[in-house]
């Protein structure tokens, strides 16, 4: 009953507004004030043990390079390629929304990144071009969790990293995947531009259109291929890659495309610093707060309950999307990876799985929360960029999010999916 408890205190702390890393630490804490279950240097060592890892330094040059790439204008080019690739399909803005999300998730690895950074780009000119609001925002809360599906992603190098599991080989299974997204979002977003006689660009398909925007962010698209390809076929790790595609980044906009200044390239690493250090706060913080979910028997209660219903492989995987959809719904994403999340790597390793499979359907199934009422950050964002009502949003939100928790029991009953790619590069036997 204590851990039930505790589990509501921060639920509703956070749904009240408190930061999630002060309220993963401040909990502990005064549980330990109150009980003297534990010294309270246990609270530091705890913190210090969870970010404590070589891997995590990955994170912010993944950041910096999302960032260098913003200041770079070279966001702008791939909206320019992906409406050349959509040409005159009905709801052409939209289609172009969830590719650019596609291109830019092989540069940033963080869903909230790009949701701000293809909101601001596309959902003034889809509003304009006459999209209800709502609808605007909806399709880039959805698509902007392709950022940390498609390699690289932020959420797979810290679930690797807790329960040892190949950065590279999750980096592999997380391709195919991220492509069916990208893909089931642009099946429904044709089916409701046909019903509701959404625009369709002046722009006819071309060939040559399309290979004069492709030379144009050719430097762009190189830093996914340099970045993905030398951690998945072992020619780096994932620190090493991360910092050489920040490089790339700053010299592409420094050097080649002109775009970035001197100026703009210190906000950029100012601002690419600070959203890492949001990032090592929750971790940290998920180190004493795993500590006494584990003290008082969460953890192994949990299991236990999951573990329950492996006697059945449909309803295990049922279940377990119904509880990833339910805890997504309450709690921030990261959070729910950090701590939650290696709990169920390790159930589902029990039940059979592999771990590179079982840790791909934690890390889609909570970045698919990242966009779920009322606690999903890329939702709170995107109808914040778009100036629309948060529930007219969740409402227009609902047949992809439908669709999304589909795709993910799909992911957990057929490993085939998530498994081929690690296979063929030689991660899983």
């Amino acid at each position: 009953m204590e851990s039930v408890a505790l589990l509501i205190i921060l639920v509703v702390l956070i749904m009240l507004g408190a930061p999630v890393g002060f309220t993963m630490i401040l909990i502990p804490v005064v549980y330990i004030l109150i009980t003297d279950a534990a010294p309270m240097i246990l609270i530091p060592s705890q913190m210090f043990s969870a970010i404590d890892s070589v891997p995590l330094t990955a994170i912010p040059f993944f950041m910096l390079t999302g960032e260098l790439m913003t200041s770079a204008t070279i966001t702008d080019r791939l909206v320019d390629l992906s409406q050349r690739i959509i040409g005159r399909m009905r709801g052409s803005m939209a289609q172009a929304n969830v590719l650019v999300s596609m291109f830019f998730a092989g540069m940033n690895g963080s869903v909230v990144a790009d949701t701000a950074t293809v909101g601001s780009l596309l959902v003034p000119g889809m509003k304009k071009a006459g999209y209800p609001p709502e609808f605007a925002a909806a399709i880039t809360a959805v698509s902007s969790t392709i950022g940390g599906i498609i390699p690289p992603s932020i959420m797979m190098i810290v679930l690797a990293n807790a329960g040892g599991i190949s950065v590279g080989a999750l980096f592999a299974g997380g391709i195919i995947p991220g492509l069916m997204i990208g893909a089931l979002l642009m099946v429904i977003n044709y089916i409701i531009a046909r019903r509701n006689n959404f625009e369709r660009s002046d722009e006819p398909f071309s060939l040559t259109g399309i290979a004069v925007a492709g030379y144009k962010s050719s430097f762009a698209l190189l830093i996914p291929i340099v970045l993905v390809g030398s951690v998945v076929f072992g020619i780096a790790g994932v620190v090493e890659a991360g910092a050489l595609t920040a490089t790339i980044a700053l010299f592409v906009g420094l050097f080649i495309y002109r775009t970035i200044t001197w100026g703009n390239c210190k906000s950029a690493f100012v601002r690419a610093f600070r959203n890492s250090a949001m990032v090592f706060i929750i971790i940290a913080a998920s180190g004493p707060f795993s500590w006494l979910l584990t003290s008082l028997g969460a953890i192994g209660q949990l299991e236990e309950w999951l573990l329950g219903y492996t006697y059945n492989p449909l309803i295990f995987a049922l279940v377990l999307v119904l509880f990833i959809c339910l805890l997504g719904m309450v709690m921030d994403s990261a959070a729910n990876i950090i701590v939650v999340g290696p709990v169920l790597v390790d159930v589902m390793v029990q039940a059979g799985y592999a771990d590179v499979q079982a840790a791909l359907v934690v890390v889609v199934g909570f970045l698919i929360g990242s966009v779920t009422p009322p606690v999903g950050v890329a939702f709170f964002t995107a109808g914040a960029i778009a100036e629309v009502r948060l529930e007219k949003v969740a409402i227009a939100m609902l047949p992809y999010l439908a669709a999304l928790f589909v795709l993910l029991f799909v992911l957990i009953v057929i490993p085939d999916i998530t498994m081929y790619l690690p296979r063929v590069l030689g991660f899983a036997g």
